[in-house]
Protein backbone atom coordinates (compact mmCIF):
# COMPACT_ATOMS: atom_id res chain seq x y z
CA UNK A 1 0.00 0.00 0.00
CA UNK A 2 3.17 2.52 0.08
CA UNK A 3 3.55 2.74 -3.26
CA UNK A 4 -0.01 4.58 -3.94
CA UNK A 5 -0.89 8.14 -4.80
CA UNK A 6 -3.40 9.97 -4.74
CA UNK A 7 -3.93 9.73 -8.28
CA UNK A 8 -3.60 5.73 -8.41
CA UNK A 9 -6.56 3.65 -8.63
CA UNK A 10 -7.15 1.39 -5.55
CA UNK A 11 -7.25 -1.27 -7.60
CA UNK A 12 -4.38 -2.36 -10.07
CA UNK A 13 -5.16 -2.90 -13.85
CA UNK A 14 -3.16 -6.10 -13.15
CA UNK A 15 -5.21 -7.72 -10.96
CA UNK A 16 -6.93 -10.68 -12.77
CA UNK A 17 -10.48 -11.66 -11.69
CA UNK A 18 -12.24 -14.99 -12.27
CA UNK A 19 -14.99 -15.42 -14.91
CA UNK A 20 -17.63 -15.36 -12.04
CA UNK A 21 -15.82 -12.37 -10.70
CA UNK A 22 -16.68 -10.21 -13.24
CA UNK A 23 -20.43 -10.60 -13.03
CA UNK A 24 -19.30 -8.72 -9.71
CA UNK A 25 -16.90 -6.74 -10.72
CA UNK A 26 -17.51 -2.85 -9.83
CA UNK A 27 -17.50 0.12 -11.87
CA UNK A 28 -14.65 1.39 -13.43
CA UNK A 29 -12.67 3.86 -11.06
CA UNK A 30 -12.81 7.69 -12.07
CA UNK A 31 -9.66 8.91 -11.66
CA UNK A 32 -9.07 12.92 -10.86
CA UNK A 33 -5.89 14.83 -11.03
CA UNK A 34 -5.35 17.24 -8.41
CA UNK A 35 -3.54 20.57 -8.50
CA UNK A 36 -1.95 21.04 -5.55
CA UNK A 37 -0.13 24.28 -6.29
CA UNK A 38 -3.96 25.66 -7.41
CA UNK A 39 -2.64 26.86 -10.96
CA UNK A 40 -1.02 30.02 -9.87
CA UNK A 41 1.87 31.34 -11.20
CA UNK A 42 3.96 34.71 -11.02
CA UNK A 43 4.35 36.90 -14.38
CA UNK A 44 8.16 37.34 -15.10
CA UNK A 45 8.14 40.46 -13.73
CA UNK A 46 7.62 40.48 -10.13
CA UNK A 47 3.86 42.19 -10.56
CA UNK A 48 1.52 41.70 -6.88
CA UNK A 49 -1.48 40.60 -9.34
CA UNK A 50 -0.63 37.00 -10.07
CA UNK A 51 -1.82 35.42 -13.36
CA UNK A 52 -4.57 32.66 -12.39
CA UNK A 53 -4.40 29.48 -14.48
CA UNK A 54 -7.02 27.14 -13.32
CA UNK A 55 -7.38 24.27 -15.45
CA UNK A 56 -11.44 24.12 -15.27
CA UNK A 57 -11.52 27.82 -15.63
CA UNK A 58 -9.55 27.40 -18.78
CA UNK A 59 -11.63 25.16 -20.53
CA UNK A 60 -14.91 27.76 -20.09
CA UNK A 61 -12.75 30.74 -20.27
CA UNK A 62 -10.60 31.91 -22.77
CA UNK A 63 -9.00 35.02 -20.27
CA UNK A 64 -9.17 33.18 -17.21
CA UNK A 65 -4.95 33.54 -17.76
CA UNK A 66 -5.74 37.37 -17.23
CA UNK A 67 -7.38 36.67 -13.99
CA UNK A 68 -10.47 38.00 -16.16
CA UNK A 69 -13.65 35.98 -14.24
CA UNK A 70 -17.19 36.36 -16.10
CA UNK A 71 -18.51 39.53 -15.90
CA UNK A 72 -22.29 41.24 -15.01
CA UNK A 73 -24.00 43.52 -17.43
CA UNK A 74 -24.92 46.86 -16.38
CA UNK A 75 -28.34 47.11 -15.75
CA UNK A 76 -29.97 48.57 -18.73
CA UNK A 77 -33.27 50.93 -19.69
CA UNK A 78 -35.43 51.20 -22.43
CA UNK A 79 -35.94 55.09 -22.27
CA UNK A 80 -33.98 57.08 -24.95
CA UNK A 81 -33.73 60.36 -23.53
CA UNK A 82 -32.55 62.22 -26.55
CA UNK A 83 -35.40 61.01 -29.62
CA UNK A 84 -37.17 64.06 -30.39
CA UNK A 85 -40.91 62.73 -30.83
CA UNK A 86 -42.01 64.49 -33.61
CA UNK A 87 -39.50 64.61 -36.00
CA UNK A 88 -41.81 65.21 -39.21
CA UNK A 89 -44.53 67.11 -39.66
CA UNK A 90 -47.85 65.00 -39.33
CA UNK A 91 -51.30 65.57 -39.53
CA UNK A 92 -53.68 67.86 -41.79
CA UNK A 93 -53.88 70.24 -38.67
CA UNK A 94 -50.15 70.67 -38.38
CA UNK A 95 -49.96 71.62 -42.40
CA UNK A 96 -53.06 73.42 -42.25
CA UNK A 97 -51.11 75.52 -39.43
CA UNK A 98 -48.27 76.03 -41.00
CA UNK A 99 -49.57 77.81 -44.34
CA UNK A 100 -51.59 79.84 -42.21
CA UNK A 101 -48.56 80.67 -39.79
CA UNK A 102 -46.51 81.22 -42.98
CA UNK A 103 -46.40 85.13 -43.25
CA UNK A 104 -46.71 85.32 -39.29
CA UNK A 105 -43.10 83.23 -39.65
CA UNK A 106 -42.12 85.92 -41.81
CA UNK A 107 -42.89 88.68 -39.66
CA UNK A 108 -41.57 86.61 -36.56
CA UNK A 109 -38.08 86.54 -38.23
CA UNK A 110 -37.64 89.87 -38.87
CA UNK A 111 -38.36 90.38 -35.61
CA UNK A 112 -35.89 88.09 -34.26
CA UNK A 113 -32.81 89.52 -36.14
CA UNK A 114 -33.75 93.32 -35.10
CA UNK A 115 -33.86 91.96 -31.11
CA UNK A 116 -30.15 90.26 -32.23
CA UNK A 117 -28.87 93.02 -33.84
CA UNK A 118 -30.38 96.07 -31.14
CA UNK A 119 -28.49 93.46 -28.33
CA UNK A 120 -25.53 93.09 -30.32
CA UNK A 121 -24.94 96.84 -30.65
CA UNK A 122 -26.29 97.85 -26.74
CA UNK A 123 -23.28 94.93 -25.76
CA UNK A 124 -20.29 96.73 -28.38
CA UNK A 125 -21.03 99.92 -26.84
CA UNK A 126 -21.41 98.34 -22.95
CA UNK A 127 -17.92 96.93 -24.12
CA UNK A 128 -16.13 100.08 -25.41
CA UNK A 129 -13.50 101.06 -23.64
CA UNK A 130 -13.27 97.90 -21.12
CA UNK A 131 -11.05 95.47 -20.62
CA UNK A 132 -11.18 94.32 -16.81
CA UNK A 133 -11.92 90.57 -17.17
CA UNK A 134 -11.29 89.13 -13.68
CA UNK A 135 -13.75 91.79 -12.11
CA UNK A 136 -17.32 92.50 -12.06
CA UNK A 137 -18.53 94.92 -14.93
CA UNK A 138 -19.01 98.40 -13.70
CA UNK A 139 -22.68 99.32 -13.13
CA UNK A 140 -23.50 101.71 -15.48
CA UNK A 141 -21.86 99.44 -18.07
CA UNK A 142 -24.70 96.68 -16.67
CA UNK A 143 -27.31 99.11 -16.83
CA UNK A 144 -26.96 99.27 -20.48
CA UNK A 145 -26.67 95.32 -20.78
CA UNK A 146 -30.46 96.09 -19.92
CA UNK A 147 -31.27 96.38 -23.48
CA UNK A 148 -29.64 93.34 -24.70
CA UNK A 149 -32.04 91.07 -21.99
CA UNK A 150 -35.03 92.89 -23.10
CA UNK A 151 -33.93 92.09 -26.80
CA UNK A 152 -33.48 88.22 -25.17
CA UNK A 153 -37.12 88.60 -24.50
CA UNK A 154 -38.30 89.93 -27.83
CA UNK A 155 -36.23 86.90 -29.40
CA UNK A 156 -38.54 84.57 -27.01
CA UNK A 157 -41.52 86.00 -28.25
CA UNK A 158 -40.49 85.70 -32.30
CA UNK A 159 -40.16 82.09 -31.11
CA UNK A 160 -43.95 81.83 -30.22
CA UNK A 161 -43.27 82.19 -26.49
CA UNK A 162 -45.43 85.15 -26.40
CA UNK A 163 -46.02 84.40 -22.12
CA UNK A 164 -44.42 82.07 -19.87
CA UNK A 165 -45.57 80.23 -16.96
CA UNK A 166 -43.31 80.24 -13.77
CA UNK A 167 -43.92 78.63 -10.73
CA UNK A 168 -41.82 79.52 -7.45
CA UNK A 169 -39.68 82.22 -7.39
CA UNK A 170 -35.66 82.12 -7.85
CA UNK A 171 -34.08 82.15 -3.91
CA UNK A 172 -31.99 85.36 -3.00
CA UNK A 173 -28.30 85.05 -5.15
CA UNK A 174 -26.79 85.37 -0.97
CA UNK A 175 -28.86 82.32 -0.09
CA UNK A 176 -28.03 80.26 -3.86
CA UNK A 177 -25.46 81.20 -5.56
CA UNK A 178 -26.00 78.30 -7.88
CA UNK A 179 -28.36 77.44 -10.41
CA UNK A 180 -29.01 74.21 -11.96
CA UNK A 181 -31.69 73.34 -14.48
CA UNK A 182 -32.46 70.37 -16.89
CA UNK A 183 -31.79 71.29 -20.16
CA UNK A 184 -34.36 70.63 -23.03
CA UNK A 185 -33.91 73.20 -25.76
CA UNK A 186 -31.71 76.01 -26.90
CA UNK A 187 -34.45 78.11 -25.86
CA UNK A 188 -33.45 77.39 -22.00
CA UNK A 189 -30.25 79.70 -21.61
CA UNK A 190 -32.46 82.46 -23.66
CA UNK A 191 -34.56 82.17 -20.95
CA UNK A 192 -32.61 81.79 -18.15
CA UNK A 193 -30.14 85.21 -19.47
CA UNK A 194 -33.69 87.05 -19.34
CA UNK A 195 -34.66 86.05 -16.19
CA UNK A 196 -31.89 85.88 -13.87
CA UNK A 197 -28.54 87.04 -15.77
CA UNK A 198 -26.24 84.78 -14.94
CA UNK A 199 -22.75 83.69 -15.51
CA UNK A 200 -22.94 80.27 -17.83
CA UNK A 201 -20.37 78.36 -19.53
CA UNK A 202 -19.15 78.37 -23.22
CA UNK A 203 -16.48 77.70 -25.80
CA UNK A 204 -13.78 79.81 -26.70
CA UNK A 205 -14.70 78.85 -30.35
CA UNK A 206 -17.15 82.16 -29.90
CA UNK A 207 -14.75 84.63 -29.49
CA UNK A 208 -13.80 85.00 -33.05
CA UNK A 209 -17.67 84.64 -34.49
CA UNK A 210 -18.87 88.00 -36.00
CA UNK A 211 -21.56 89.67 -33.50
CA UNK A 212 -21.26 86.91 -30.67
CA UNK A 213 -17.30 87.40 -30.25
CA UNK A 214 -17.81 90.74 -29.51
CA UNK A 215 -21.11 90.06 -27.14
CA UNK A 216 -18.99 87.12 -25.13
CA UNK A 217 -15.63 89.83 -24.70
CA UNK A 218 -18.23 91.89 -22.77
CA UNK A 219 -19.09 89.08 -20.35
CA UNK A 220 -15.20 88.84 -18.64
CA UNK A 221 -14.64 85.03 -20.47
CA UNK A 222 -11.80 82.59 -20.27
CA UNK A 223 -11.99 80.23 -23.28
CA UNK A 224 -12.05 76.69 -24.56
CA UNK A 225 -10.78 75.59 -27.77
CA UNK A 226 -12.95 72.26 -27.74
CA UNK A 227 -16.15 72.79 -27.72
CA UNK A 228 -18.21 73.98 -31.11
CA UNK A 229 -21.05 75.40 -29.37
CA UNK A 230 -22.21 77.06 -25.48
CA UNK A 231 -23.33 74.62 -23.25
CA UNK A 232 -22.29 74.19 -19.90
CA UNK A 233 -19.66 72.44 -18.12
CA UNK A 234 -18.72 69.33 -20.35
CA UNK A 235 -21.89 70.08 -22.46
CA UNK A 236 -21.67 68.15 -26.15
CA UNK A 237 -25.23 68.54 -27.30
CA UNK A 238 -24.13 69.75 -30.50
CA UNK A 239 -23.00 66.03 -31.79
CA UNK A 240 -26.45 65.38 -32.41
CA UNK A 241 -26.48 67.94 -35.54
CA UNK A 242 -24.53 68.28 -38.17
CA UNK A 243 -21.67 70.94 -37.61
CA UNK A 244 -23.06 73.77 -40.24
CA UNK A 245 -25.96 73.70 -38.21
CA UNK A 246 -24.12 74.56 -35.10
CA UNK A 247 -22.30 77.27 -36.33
CA UNK A 248 -25.56 78.55 -37.70
CA UNK A 249 -26.39 78.32 -34.17
CA UNK A 250 -23.40 80.15 -32.72
CA UNK A 251 -24.64 82.76 -35.08
CA UNK A 252 -28.02 83.63 -33.63
CA UNK A 253 -27.73 82.52 -29.83
CA UNK A 254 -27.53 85.72 -27.64
CA UNK A 255 -26.41 82.94 -24.80
CA UNK A 256 -23.09 84.69 -25.11
CA UNK A 257 -24.51 87.79 -23.65
CA UNK A 258 -23.81 86.82 -20.52
CA UNK A 259 -20.98 86.18 -18.06
CA UNK A 260 -18.86 82.98 -19.35
CA UNK A 261 -16.54 80.37 -17.88
CA UNK A 262 -15.08 78.75 -20.14
CA UNK A 263 -14.11 74.46 -19.91
CA UNK A 264 -11.96 71.97 -21.91
CA UNK A 265 -13.99 68.64 -21.02
CA UNK A 266 -10.74 66.71 -22.48
CA UNK A 267 -8.59 68.73 -19.87
CA UNK A 268 -8.25 68.22 -16.16
CA UNK A 269 -6.36 71.39 -15.82
CA UNK A 270 -9.19 73.19 -17.79
CA UNK A 271 -11.45 71.42 -15.92
CA UNK A 272 -10.24 71.93 -12.39
CA UNK A 273 -9.66 75.55 -13.66
CA UNK A 274 -13.37 75.89 -14.16
CA UNK A 275 -14.45 74.53 -11.06
CA UNK A 276 -12.46 77.18 -9.54
CA UNK A 277 -13.83 79.96 -11.56
CA UNK A 278 -17.58 78.70 -10.47
CA UNK A 279 -16.02 78.74 -6.83
CA UNK A 280 -14.72 82.55 -7.20
CA UNK A 281 -17.74 83.68 -8.74
CA UNK A 282 -20.37 81.68 -6.92
CA UNK A 283 -18.44 83.24 -3.77
CA UNK A 284 -18.92 86.98 -4.75
CA UNK A 285 -22.29 88.21 -4.30
CA UNK A 286 -20.69 90.87 -7.03
CA UNK A 287 -21.30 88.80 -9.62
CA UNK A 288 -24.08 87.24 -10.79
CA UNK A 289 -25.60 83.61 -10.36
CA UNK A 290 -23.18 80.73 -11.93
CA UNK A 291 -26.28 78.48 -14.35
CA UNK A 292 -25.21 75.30 -15.31
CA UNK A 293 -26.87 72.43 -16.87
CA UNK A 294 -25.43 69.40 -15.81
CA UNK A 295 -26.64 66.68 -17.72
CA UNK A 296 -24.04 68.26 -20.00
CA UNK A 297 -26.41 67.81 -22.92
CA UNK A 298 -29.48 68.55 -24.02
CA UNK A 299 -32.75 65.99 -23.49
CA UNK A 300 -36.44 65.40 -24.49
CA UNK A 301 -37.33 66.17 -21.03
CA UNK A 302 -38.91 62.63 -20.18
CA UNK A 303 -35.75 61.70 -18.34
CA UNK A 304 -33.20 63.25 -16.39
CA UNK A 305 -29.93 61.87 -17.19
CA UNK A 306 -26.52 61.53 -14.73
CA UNK A 307 -25.38 64.88 -13.64
CA UNK A 308 -21.63 66.08 -14.01
CA UNK A 309 -20.40 67.14 -10.77
CA UNK A 310 -18.83 70.92 -12.40
CA UNK A 311 -21.79 72.51 -10.44
CA UNK A 312 -21.36 70.26 -6.97
CA UNK A 313 -17.83 70.08 -6.15
CA UNK A 314 -17.54 74.22 -4.47
CA UNK A 315 -19.84 73.07 -2.32
CA UNK A 316 -22.64 75.81 -2.18
CA UNK A 317 -25.84 75.61 -2.15
CA UNK A 318 -27.95 75.29 -5.42
CA UNK A 319 -31.52 75.92 -6.17
CA UNK A 320 -32.63 73.34 -8.56
CA UNK A 321 -34.97 74.47 -12.05
CA UNK A 322 -37.17 73.08 -14.01
CA UNK A 323 -38.00 73.77 -17.10
CA UNK A 324 -41.21 72.38 -19.35
CA UNK A 325 -42.18 72.51 -22.63
CA UNK A 326 -45.83 70.98 -22.88
CA UNK A 327 -46.55 69.95 -26.06
CA UNK A 328 -49.61 67.86 -28.27
CA UNK A 329 -48.38 68.43 -32.20
CA UNK A 330 -45.02 69.61 -31.52
CA UNK A 331 -42.03 68.12 -29.62
CA UNK A 332 -39.72 71.70 -28.82
CA UNK A 333 -36.47 69.59 -27.39
CA UNK A 334 -33.93 70.00 -29.41
CA UNK A 335 -33.40 65.79 -30.38
CA UNK A 336 -32.75 64.12 -33.70
CA UNK A 337 -34.15 67.24 -35.50
CA UNK A 338 -31.85 69.96 -37.43
CA UNK A 339 -32.00 73.19 -36.22
CA UNK A 340 -33.67 74.81 -39.41
CA UNK A 341 -36.64 72.40 -39.38
CA UNK A 342 -36.70 73.33 -35.57
CA UNK A 343 -36.67 76.91 -36.27
CA UNK A 344 -39.31 76.94 -38.70
CA UNK A 345 -41.92 74.68 -36.55
CA UNK A 346 -41.56 77.26 -33.98
CA UNK A 347 -42.03 79.97 -35.89
CA UNK A 348 -44.89 78.29 -37.47
CA UNK A 349 -46.55 78.18 -34.18
CA UNK A 350 -49.32 79.83 -32.88
CA UNK A 351 -48.22 79.79 -29.40
CA UNK A 352 -45.40 77.65 -27.54
CA UNK A 353 -45.90 76.59 -24.03
CA UNK A 354 -43.18 77.03 -21.67
CA UNK A 355 -43.37 76.15 -18.22
CA UNK A 356 -40.37 76.96 -15.34
CA UNK A 357 -40.72 76.15 -11.99
CA UNK A 358 -38.50 77.08 -9.27
CA UNK A 359 -37.65 74.50 -6.60
CA UNK A 360 -36.15 74.49 -3.06
CA UNK A 361 -32.90 75.09 -2.54
CA UNK A 362 -30.83 72.17 -2.12
CA UNK A 363 -27.66 72.44 0.75
CA UNK A 364 -24.81 70.39 1.33
CA UNK A 365 -25.58 68.54 4.52
CA UNK A 366 -23.81 70.69 7.32
CA UNK A 367 -23.01 67.85 10.26
CA UNK A 368 -20.89 65.67 7.82
CA UNK A 369 -18.65 66.18 5.10
CA UNK A 370 -20.90 65.47 1.80
CA UNK A 371 -18.79 65.01 -1.38
CA UNK A 372 -19.63 65.88 -4.75
CA UNK A 373 -21.11 62.55 -6.23
CA UNK A 374 -23.80 62.53 -3.21
CA UNK A 375 -24.52 66.12 -3.72
CA UNK A 376 -25.17 65.65 -7.55
CA UNK A 377 -27.38 62.37 -6.67
CA UNK A 378 -29.47 64.68 -4.25
CA UNK A 379 -30.57 66.91 -6.49
CA UNK A 380 -30.44 64.94 -9.19
CA UNK A 381 -33.69 62.84 -7.33
CA UNK A 382 -35.23 66.50 -6.83
CA UNK A 383 -35.29 67.28 -10.25
CA UNK A 384 -36.53 63.96 -11.79
CA UNK A 385 -39.18 63.75 -8.93
CA UNK A 386 -40.93 67.41 -9.19
CA UNK A 387 -40.70 66.00 -13.60
CA UNK A 388 -42.14 62.87 -12.58
CA UNK A 389 -39.83 61.13 -14.39
CA UNK A 390 -37.13 58.70 -14.37
CA UNK A 391 -33.40 59.11 -13.91
CA UNK A 392 -31.03 57.20 -16.26
CA UNK A 393 -27.41 56.73 -16.26
CA UNK A 394 -26.87 58.35 -19.58
CA UNK A 395 -24.39 60.93 -20.44
CA UNK A 396 -22.16 63.07 -22.99
CA UNK A 397 -20.71 59.59 -23.93
CA UNK A 398 -24.12 57.99 -25.32
CA UNK A 399 -24.12 61.54 -27.02
CA UNK A 400 -21.41 60.85 -29.07
CA UNK A 401 -22.28 56.87 -29.40
CA UNK A 402 -25.43 58.64 -30.85
CA UNK A 403 -23.89 60.59 -33.14
CA UNK A 404 -21.63 57.94 -34.50
CA UNK A 405 -24.47 55.70 -35.14
CA UNK A 406 -26.23 58.37 -36.76
CA UNK A 407 -23.25 59.57 -38.90
CA UNK A 408 -23.23 55.40 -40.20
CA UNK A 409 -26.44 55.61 -41.21
CA UNK A 410 -28.15 53.26 -38.42
CA UNK A 411 -31.78 52.60 -38.79
CA UNK A 412 -31.98 52.38 -35.26
CA UNK A 413 -29.14 54.82 -33.29
CA UNK A 414 -30.58 54.44 -30.25
CA UNK A 415 -29.53 50.89 -29.85
CA UNK A 416 -26.03 51.64 -29.16
CA UNK A 417 -26.88 54.04 -26.16
CA UNK A 418 -25.61 51.95 -23.22
CA UNK A 419 -25.80 54.57 -19.93
CA UNK A 420 -21.86 55.44 -20.22
CA UNK A 421 -22.04 56.86 -16.74
CA UNK A 422 -22.83 53.52 -15.51
CA UNK A 423 -20.27 51.37 -18.24
CA UNK A 424 -17.74 54.34 -17.02
CA UNK A 425 -18.18 53.69 -13.31
CA UNK A 426 -17.74 49.88 -13.18
CA UNK A 427 -15.17 50.16 -16.13
CA UNK A 428 -13.61 53.26 -16.10
CA UNK A 429 -13.86 53.60 -19.40
CA UNK A 430 -13.50 57.06 -21.32
CA UNK A 431 -16.05 58.21 -23.73
CA UNK A 432 -13.78 58.51 -26.97
CA UNK A 433 -12.72 54.70 -26.22
CA UNK A 434 -16.22 53.26 -26.48
CA UNK A 435 -16.99 55.51 -29.48
CA UNK A 436 -13.68 53.64 -31.21
CA UNK A 437 -15.04 50.10 -29.87
CA UNK A 438 -18.56 51.45 -31.46
CA UNK A 439 -16.47 51.94 -34.60
CA UNK A 440 -15.12 48.54 -34.22
CA UNK A 441 -18.62 47.25 -34.13
CA UNK A 442 -20.50 48.95 -36.96
CA UNK A 443 -18.05 47.06 -39.34
CA UNK A 444 -19.26 44.19 -38.42
CA UNK A 445 -22.66 44.84 -39.99
CA UNK A 446 -25.42 45.03 -37.12
CA UNK A 447 -28.80 43.95 -38.37
CA UNK A 448 -31.68 46.23 -37.86
CA UNK A 449 -32.15 45.43 -33.73
CA UNK A 450 -28.80 45.73 -32.97
CA UNK A 451 -27.24 42.14 -33.35
CA UNK A 452 -24.10 40.53 -34.54
CA UNK A 453 -23.82 36.97 -35.12
CA UNK A 454 -20.28 35.00 -34.99
CA UNK A 455 -19.38 35.27 -38.62
CA UNK A 456 -19.52 39.08 -38.72
CA UNK A 457 -17.91 38.69 -35.51
CA UNK A 458 -14.83 36.39 -36.88
CA UNK A 459 -14.97 38.20 -40.14
CA UNK A 460 -13.64 41.69 -38.36
CA UNK A 461 -11.25 40.30 -35.97
CA UNK A 462 -9.88 37.97 -38.46
CA UNK A 463 -10.55 34.83 -36.97
CA UNK A 464 -11.31 31.38 -38.10
CA UNK A 465 -14.59 29.35 -36.91
CA UNK A 466 -12.77 27.52 -34.54
CA UNK A 467 -13.22 25.95 -30.34
CA UNK A 468 -11.16 29.31 -29.44
CA UNK A 469 -12.99 31.73 -31.30
CA UNK A 470 -15.84 30.46 -30.11
CA UNK A 471 -15.31 30.68 -26.75
CA UNK A 472 -14.26 34.24 -27.42
CA UNK A 473 -17.62 34.86 -29.16
CA UNK A 474 -19.54 33.02 -26.26
CA UNK A 475 -17.01 34.85 -23.36
CA UNK A 476 -19.47 38.12 -24.84
CA UNK A 477 -22.48 36.01 -25.41
CA UNK A 478 -23.89 35.80 -21.91
CA UNK A 479 -27.46 34.54 -23.06
CA UNK A 480 -25.92 31.91 -25.76
CA UNK A 481 -28.37 33.70 -28.05
CA UNK A 482 -26.03 33.66 -30.90
CA UNK A 483 -25.57 37.36 -31.53
CA UNK A 484 -24.01 39.67 -29.23
CA UNK A 485 -25.36 43.68 -28.85
CA UNK A 486 -22.74 45.94 -28.65
CA UNK A 487 -23.77 46.72 -25.19
CA UNK A 488 -22.24 43.54 -24.63
CA UNK A 489 -19.25 44.03 -27.00
CA UNK A 490 -18.56 47.30 -25.28
CA UNK A 491 -19.06 45.64 -21.90
CA UNK A 492 -16.99 42.26 -22.37
CA UNK A 493 -14.12 44.20 -24.46
CA UNK A 494 -13.62 46.86 -21.44
CA UNK A 495 -13.88 44.10 -19.04
CA UNK A 496 -10.48 42.49 -21.07
CA UNK A 497 -9.07 45.99 -21.12
CA UNK A 498 -9.17 47.39 -17.97
CA UNK A 499 -7.85 43.89 -16.42
CA UNK A 500 -4.71 44.75 -14.42
CA UNK A 501 -2.51 42.35 -16.08
CA UNK A 502 -3.74 43.27 -19.68
CA UNK A 503 -0.68 45.54 -20.68
CA UNK A 504 1.48 43.11 -18.75
CA UNK A 505 0.14 40.16 -20.77
CA UNK A 506 0.56 42.43 -23.56
CA UNK A 507 4.54 42.99 -23.27
CA UNK A 508 4.83 39.02 -22.20
CA UNK A 509 3.29 38.27 -25.83
CA UNK A 510 5.61 40.66 -27.47
CA UNK A 511 8.58 39.09 -25.77
CA UNK A 512 7.32 35.64 -26.75
CA UNK A 513 6.96 36.64 -30.35
CA UNK A 514 9.94 38.44 -30.62
CA UNK A 515 12.43 35.34 -31.67
CA UNK A 516 15.97 36.73 -30.80
CA UNK A 517 14.64 40.30 -29.76
CA UNK A 518 15.29 42.47 -32.40
CA UNK A 519 11.94 44.54 -30.82
CA UNK A 520 9.90 43.60 -34.28
CA UNK A 521 7.81 40.25 -35.28
CA UNK A 522 8.34 38.55 -38.56
CA UNK A 523 4.94 36.95 -40.34
CA UNK A 524 7.33 33.97 -39.76
CA UNK A 525 7.33 34.16 -36.28
CA UNK A 526 3.32 35.30 -35.52
CA UNK A 527 2.65 32.28 -37.45
CA UNK A 528 4.59 30.39 -35.27
CA UNK A 529 3.02 32.02 -32.13
CA UNK A 530 -0.24 31.84 -33.24
CA UNK A 531 -0.10 28.22 -34.31
CA UNK A 532 0.03 26.96 -30.51
CA UNK A 533 -3.59 28.91 -30.26
CA UNK A 534 -5.01 28.21 -33.49
CA UNK A 535 -3.73 25.34 -35.29
CA UNK A 536 -4.42 24.60 -38.75
CA UNK A 537 -4.26 28.48 -39.92
CA UNK A 538 -4.10 29.05 -43.69
CA UNK A 539 -1.28 31.34 -45.06
CA UNK A 540 -4.48 33.80 -45.79
CA UNK A 541 -5.08 33.34 -42.56
CA UNK A 542 -1.57 34.08 -41.03
CA UNK A 543 -1.44 36.83 -43.16
CA UNK A 544 -4.85 38.76 -42.58
CA UNK A 545 -3.94 38.50 -38.98
CA UNK A 546 -0.75 39.60 -39.10
CA UNK A 547 -1.79 42.64 -41.47
CA UNK A 548 -4.26 43.55 -38.84
CA UNK A 549 -1.60 43.67 -35.95
CA UNK A 550 0.53 45.49 -38.10
CA UNK A 551 -0.91 48.89 -38.13
CA UNK A 552 2.12 51.11 -39.30
CA UNK A 553 2.19 48.89 -42.64
CA UNK A 554 5.57 48.03 -42.83
CA UNK A 555 5.86 44.66 -42.66
CA UNK A 556 6.70 44.01 -39.40
CA UNK A 557 5.09 44.06 -36.39
CA UNK A 558 6.63 46.73 -33.03
CA UNK A 559 5.49 46.28 -29.39
CA UNK A 560 3.61 49.71 -30.32
CA UNK A 561 1.82 48.58 -33.53
CA UNK A 562 0.84 45.09 -31.26
CA UNK A 563 0.00 47.06 -28.04
CA UNK A 564 -2.76 49.46 -30.17
CA UNK A 565 -4.36 46.90 -31.61
CA UNK A 566 -4.80 45.15 -28.87
CA UNK A 567 -6.50 47.76 -27.08
CA UNK A 568 -8.50 48.14 -30.17
CA UNK A 569 -9.51 44.57 -30.25
CA UNK A 570 -8.81 43.60 -26.83
CA UNK A 571 -10.86 40.14 -26.72
CA UNK A 572 -7.97 38.82 -29.15
CA UNK A 573 -5.37 38.67 -26.40
CA UNK A 574 -6.80 35.33 -26.03
CA UNK A 575 -4.51 34.32 -29.29
CA UNK A 576 -1.41 34.81 -27.17
CA UNK A 577 -2.12 32.95 -24.06
CA UNK A 578 -0.07 29.78 -24.45
CA UNK A 579 2.85 32.86 -25.56
CA UNK A 580 2.05 34.53 -22.12
CA UNK A 581 1.62 30.78 -19.93
CA UNK A 582 4.96 30.17 -21.56
CA UNK A 583 6.76 33.54 -20.48
CA UNK A 584 5.19 32.63 -16.90
CA UNK A 585 5.79 28.91 -16.56
CA UNK A 586 8.95 28.43 -19.02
Amino acid sequence: MSDHTVSAPLLHSSTHLSDSDHDHAPEPHVILTVDDDDGVHQLPNGDDHQLVTHISEVDDNPYAFLGAKRFDMPRSTTVDPFRNNTPRIEGVYEWFKIVVCLPLALVRLVLFGFSLMVGYVATRVALHGWKDKQNPMPKWRSRLMCVTRFSARTILFSFGYQWIRRKGKPAPREIAPVVVSNHVSYIDPIFFFYELFPTIVASESHDSMPFVGTIIRAMQTSFDSSFEFWNPVYSASECLVHISVIKTLKLLMPSPFLQVIYVNRFSPTSRKHAVGEIKRKASCNQFPRVLLFPEGTTTNGRAIISFQLGAFIPGYPIQPVIVRYPHVHFDQSWGNVSLGMLMFRMFTQFHNFMEVEYLPVVSPHENQKENAVRFAQRTGHAVSTALNVVQTSHSYGDVLLLAKALECNQENPSLYLVEMAAVEAAFHLSSLEAVEFLDVFLSMNPDSKGQVEIHDFLRVLRLKSCTLSEKIFGFIDMQKSGKITFKQFLVGSAHILKQPLFHQACESAFTACDDGGKNYILEQEFRYSLMLSLPGLSSNEIHGLFTLFDTDHDGKISKADLIACLRRYPLLIALFSPCVLQQTCP
